[in-house]
């Protein structure tokens, strides 16, 4: 967290919810109940909209403020047309003051017990509860098992930030831009604006400022059509090894056109494309090895059969498939392992998925 500053969420099961994958991808084995416990416990992280509803450090709430100002609520939220929108918004606020802690179900367990799925009174609490913590007037506290929000008044969430005095638009996107170039290490300014999702008109007088400090240069990088800008905390290792499956929600994919440039790799997640028009698969997830992207896999876990299902499979061009294949199966009898599952089974017979079989057959 230190090194990301921030962790998308996204909460897609059909593997693992993608932030958990963020963290597998740089650790390996850890207990996810005790991440839950280390991003939610001590009020040292909190929940906020930054490049997407993220984890970021509670020392930004400060820096956030004109995010918090901006907020725009879900243009389908059913609120805009209700009537007495402004008191039923304060009676959500005012049931928190008092009650403590309380998630959406706490708001629809008061509703009469008739109803027609999908009534509108169930999203009227949501709506509320989200536009609520849109503006800051409402956070996080935790998150129940089923990954539903507990919302609590910032106040109690974030005692020691809450009070800060909040920084000016310009001086927040200045600390946020050092942070996503030492978070990127080198980036075009597109990708650094990316980060936080700033636009380029918010980043451009940031930026020169944090060149002029010193905090990051201004340089070209071959093959790049624009200028480059390097974080002076970049490190250039001698080496890098190890092998790693990226999450769609991780920082190093986030940005489509970076993972283009820095690995000739071109991706895109289908979930929302219609079945019949994906080219790779549903929940696909590009495999890393050393220092270039080699390959990438549809997967699904499947809990009640205890099986980690590789659906598609596939090599890029430029790779030793072999060599892929072994590290590849290694990487996913590890994550079989930390889902609890007992097997990899490689589903779509080519040449690379019975390669991969093959080499997979040591964990069923």
């Amino acid at each position: 967290m230190d090194t990301l500053h921030i962790l998308q969420l996204d909460f897609v099961n059909v593997l693992v919810p993608a932030h958990y994958l963020v963290v597998w991808s740089r650790l390996g084995h850890y207990d996810r109940e005790r991440l839950q416990e280390y991003l939610y416990g001590n009020g040292t992280y909190t929940e906020h909209w930054a490049h997407e509803a993220s984890i970021v450090p509670a020392r930004y709430w400060p820096l956030l403020a004109y995010r918090r100002e901006r907020h725009q609520p879900w243009a389908s939220s059913s609120l805009r047309t209700l009537d007495g929108r402004e008191r039923y918004l304060q009676d959500v606020l005012a049931r928190i003051e008092c009650e403590g802690p309380l998630s959406v179900r706490d708001f629809e367990s008061h509703r009469p017990a008739k109803r027609r799925p999908g009534d509108w009174q169930r999203s009227l609490a949501r709506h509320a509860l989200e536009e609520h913590f849109g503006f800051g007037r409402l956070s996080v506290r935790h998150r129940l098992r089923g990954f539903e929000r507990v919302y609590d008044l910032p106040s109690r969430v974030l005692p020691d930030m809450h009070d800060q005095e909040p920084l000016a638009a310009g001086d927040a996107h200045r600390l946020l831009l050092r942070d996503a170039a030492r978070a990127l290490g080198i980036a075009t300014r597109r990708d650094l604006t990316d980060y936080f999702r700033m636009t380029a008109g918010e980043a451009a007088s940031a930026l020169a400022e944090l060149v002029e400090e010193g905090l990051v240069s201004e340089v070209a990088v071959e093959g790049w059509s624009e200028p480059g800008y390097l974080s002076v905390d970049a490190r250039l290792p001698r080496r890098v090894d190890g092998a790693c499956l990226l999450s769609p929600f991780d920082p190093l994919t986030w940005c489509r056109p970076r993972l283009e440039r820095l690995f000739d790799f071109h991706y895109r997640l289908e979930i929302y494309v219609p079945e019949s028009r994906r080219e790779w698969g549903y929940y696909v997830l590009p495999f890393r090895l050393r220092d270039r992207i080699v390959g990438r896999l549809d997967l699904k876990a499947e809990r009640k059969a205890g099986s980690l299902n590789v659906r598609r499979v596939y090599v890029e061009d430029h790779a030793d498939a072999p060599e892929v294949a072994a590290h590849m199966a290694a990487e996913l009898g590890e994550l079989a392992l930390w889902l609890g599952l007992q097997r990899v089974d490689v589903e779509r017979q080519d040449k690379f998925s019975r390669m991969l079989k093959q080499e997979t057959a040591s964990f069923r």
